[in-house]
């Protein structure tokens, strides 16, 4: 790891408020410890952020980040020999706090190994965070307990597929998948053949001809679907690209919705059956309308995410 040389910058300007605060970076080949502490501070050091990572320890004076260069959704850069990570650590105050929000900027540069390469995508994850919300979608284990241990799947198998949102402020939301689209392309592009999984807002169309299905809830940030492994582009990579909404829970509609087609009964709504009647629409048109902002009082915030490349064989 000789090839690794590291810095820490902190730029920009801090507010007067934060004079007294003092952020150490600490840059490792493969991690990175960020400390924020200040002795005179009013803030609660739990709700600071690294990307969308949470605190590793805090005290009243300090919050401490030890963390991995592909966890909390850093950015990557390169410059001619150098490779950059960035992030912002970030305070959210709570309403009616002395203490206002801030956000500082974290860089540790490295010098570009000789045989790198860009890694353009994690082929189980995708992590967003988006105000206080942090998305995630994997490609998980049969009990939905942890990473699967592999991208390859055997025809007929089953791709276990779980996504979430993280919520640290915002009234309880409900996580729902409103279109999965797999293709053969990281970018979705109109001369790529298409494999429809979900449409149409919400209907798991793929459970219409297999064994496709969306699992009973756990919680109701959490949304877990076991995809039955298709015959589309088999040996080829193919990605996975999904919709992802938080959603009041509350608000349920035909444009809001989970559906499962079950066999010689028809469409069911996951998280309330005897309103199933709203998914009647899976057979024509759920039709959308226009949405209001979050911080103006809307019912949800939308994701889009790539999982991929994965690849189904023909056993």
């Amino acid at each position: 790891m000789a090839f690794f040389w590291c810095c820490a910058l902190l730029l920009g300007l801090v507010a007067a408020s934060l004079v007294n605060a003092d952020m150490k970076v600490d840059c490792r080949p493969d991690y990175m410890t960020v400390v924020w502490s200040d002795s005179r501070s009013q803030a609660d050091t739990s709700l600071f952020r690294l990307g969308t990572c949470v605190p590793t320890s805090v005290s009243a004076r300090e919050a401490v980040f030890s963390v991995r260069l592909d966890d909390c959704n850093f950015r990557t850069l390169v410059t001619g020999d150098h490779q950059m990570y960035t992030n912002d650590l970030v305070y959210y105050s709570p309403p009616n706090s002395l203490m206002p929000s801030f956000s500082l900027p974290v860089v540790c540069a490295y010098e570009r190994p000789k045989d790198w390469t860009i890694r353009i995508f994690d082929p189980v994850f995708d992590t967003y965070g988006q105000d206080d919300l942090v998305f995630f979608i994997g490609i998980m284990n049969d009990d939905f307990s942890g990473p699967a241990e592999t991208t390859s799947f055997s025809l007929g198998s089953f791709i276990r597929i779980m996504a979430s949102v993280e919520q640290q402020h915002h009234q309880p939301l409900l996580m729902l998948l409103d279109e999965c689209i797999a293709t053969t392309s990281p970018e979705l592009q109109h001369e790529v053949a298409l494999y429809p999984i979900i449409a149409n807002k919400g209907c798991l169309v793929d459970s219409k001809t297999s064994l496709s299905r969306f699992e009973p809830r756990v919680k109701s940030s959490e949304i877990h679907l076991s995809l039955q492994a298709f015959r589309f582009a088999l040996g080829e990579e193919v990605f996975i690209h999904c919709n992802l909404l938080a959603w009041d829970p509350n608000a349920l509609d035909h444009t809001k919705k989970a559906c499962n087609y079950v066999k010689a009964h028809g469409w069911e709504l996951l998280d309330h059956p005897t309103y199933s009647s709203i998914c009647a629409c899976c057979e024509s048109s759920c039709k959308s309308r226009k949405t209001r902002s979050l911080t103006s009082g809307k019912r949800g915030v939308e994701h889009k995410a790539v999982l991929g490349p994965i690849t189904i064989k023909d056993s």
